[in-house]
């Protein structure tokens, strides 16, 4: 449990600066990504990949979880006490953003391949870390490990089928 309790005006100001944290990735990784519908609908995909047009409402969603998950974390235990957790949080936030930009961006589809493999790995042990900390904020990972797990083997896909 957090050392000090948090007023009601500073739990909301907590909220809105996780979610602007996680949407601040998110839109760095839509910068490398603005013609991605595009490029995607260029490559030879499996016949299961999804449209593009459901990527975005899909991310949309999941930032705005991972966000309160973020949120509920350092609510329940503070900064100090889920440090690792929330710090974990953070770099797995670059990571998914560096993606973006190995795949769109650069093109680098094996490096992108290989990192979504390291987020994923990020991301169960973030979701195992959450879960320890606050059980509903685990439980909003969970579709986010579920996505990235499907986007490990679509990107893993892709980038053998256009080697």
């Amino acid at each position: 449990m957090a050392s000090t309790p948090i007023n009601w005006s500073s739990r909301w100001r907590g909220l809105v600066a996780w979610l602007a944290v996680t949407f601040v990735a998110a839109t760095l990784g839509a910068l490398a990504s603005t013609d991605a519908a595009t490029r995607y609908t260029a490559l030879t995909l499996p016949s299961w990949a999804p449209p593009p047009w459901v990527f975005g409402p899909v991310w949309t969603v999941l930032y705005a979880m991972m966000g309160v998950a973020a949120w509920r974390v350092w609510l329940e235990h503070g900064w100090r006490d889920a440090r690792g957790a929330l710090l974990l949080y953070l770099f797995q936030l670059v990571i998914n953003t560096l993606w973006t930009w190995l795949f769109f961006g650069w093109e680098l589809r094996g490096w992108a391949t290989a990192e979504v493999f390291l987020l994923l790995g990020m991301v169960a042990v973030l979701q195992l870390q959450f879960a320890r900390l606050n059980a509903v904020a685990g439980k909003l990972i969970l579709p986010y490990l579920a996505w990235v797990s499907f986007a490990s083997m679509l990107s893993f896909s892709v980038w053998r089928l256009n080697q």
